[in-house]
């Protein structure tokens, strides 16, 4: 009999003939600027830790206390055995710095994303998203059902033109959006597109995952960078990045948020956050208010790293903590990936189908320093194409 599996081999084969293929390679140490990797001391640039906050040791003590008070998992879903009021303190935590009347956890960003836009819109209605949109917005508006439209990154004239054509045929209509395209670096219009919204009618659903806690005077994202708090929208995010944690929310109008516990599929039949995780977040929220100096020396960071890639490399546009440098083919990203390496320098290599061209990607980190700078500069001059 014919093996059904036999078609992994070949496929496998292509993955790894277009340099596509990827593996798995443990990280050591806690997590932080310099970490290990295969026993090798490395600065790292790969990480979303923006804010240094996942080994900070006050979000560790609270995971801890946590853990001791309600054990390690919360056993199921929220609504049946797995509320605590830990996620409800989280919840409102995250109202607050949103200026939402509400929020809800989910147990990743991804999930939040699935469950949000699953519940929202439905086979009669229309989802319109950025073509440079992350997996989970993608992937919630297939499931959903919904008919997608898709138009080019950061093209309002074009989102403008679907909404012309299309608007009319659906019963509800949601634009999805990154508020910081994760592997690019730039940001959404929120104003241009909250505007345009207005005018047709559409629900509006920005994932804030790279912006909460990096941007606006409070660390509540690039809607509140962008003077857009209170407008009625619906923010999704992570834990998970800035705030040092795991888990993802949604945080909106109280009504928004009542419809999404009984309805979005992604929250309803998944275990709760795991306290520690739940604690974690919670007391990185707290923070964020009382040391600005985080995001002050982010920024710093930022500035610096352009300068010392922009010496060598042409960057792609970008207005966050995330720097790329564009490259021909997956090739020269392996190839210049595994030379920084050599260095001491652990970034990236991102490559298609992840993105549409090939790039080293460098995050920020308010936690690095002048002599992390100063070896990163030694080896982007080392660099040979």
């Amino acid at each position: 009999m014919a093996d059904p599996y036999a078609w992994l081999t070949p496929a496998l084969t292509t993955i790894h003939r277009a340099q596509w293929h990827r593996t798995l390679e443990p990280v050591g140490g806690k997590a932080g600027p310099v970490v290990e990797l295969g026993g090798q001391r490395v600065i790292n640039f790969a990480s979303n830790d923006y804010l240094g906050l996942a080994g900070d040791e006050r979000l560790m003590a609270a995971a801890m206390a946590a853990t001791a008070a309600h054990g390690t998992g919360s056993t199921g879903s929220r609504l049946t055995s797995g509320h605590r009021e830990l996620h409800r303190d989280l919840e409102e935590a995250i109202a607050h710095l949103k200026q939402t009347e509400d929020a809800i956890v989910f147990s990743s960003g991804y999930l939040a994303n699935l469950g949000a836009i699953a519940a929202v819109v439905g086979p009669r209605d229309g989802v319109m998203g950025d073509r440079y949109n992350h997996s989970s917005l993608k992937l919630g508006a297939k499931l959903s059902g919904a008919t997608v439209y898709e138009f080019p990154h950061g093209d309002l004239g074009a989102l403008t033109q679907l909404l012309q054509e299309h608007r009319g045929q659906h019963r509800r209509c949601l634009i999805t959006t990154d508020s910081v395209f994760s592997m690019d670096g730039d940001l959404a219009a929120v104003p241009e597109l909250l505007a345009i919204a207005a005018q047709y009618e559409a629900m509006v659903l920005i994932d804030e995952a790279h912006g909460t806690g990096v941007f606006g005077p409070r660390g509540a994202g690039v809607v509140e960078h962008c003077g857009c708090s209170g407008q009625p929208l619906i923010q999704v995010g992570t834990l998970s990045k800035a705030l040092g944690s795991l888990g993802g929310y949604v945080a909106g109008s109280g009504e928004l948020i009542d419809f999404l516990r009984n309805r979005a599929p992604s929250w309803i039949y998944t275990t709760g956050l795991s306290p520690a995780d739940t604690a974690a977040a919670r007391e990185a929220i707290a923070l964020l208010p009382t040391e600005p100096q985080r995001r002050a020396q982010l920024w710093r960071n930022v500035d610096r790293v352009k300068q010392i890639l922009g010496q060598s490399f042409p960057l792609l546009p970008s207005a966050s903590p995330i720097l790329c440098i564009e490259l021909q083919s997956p090739a020269q990203a392996l190839h210049l990936a595994a030379q920084c390496r050599q260095g001491g320098i652990w970034v990236p290599a991102i490559r298609p189908p992840t993105v549409p061209t090939s790039r080293l990607r460098f995050s920020m980190m308010a936690t690095h320093n002048e002599d992390h700078f100063q070896q990163l500069l030694q080896v982007i001059e080392s660099l040979s194409p």
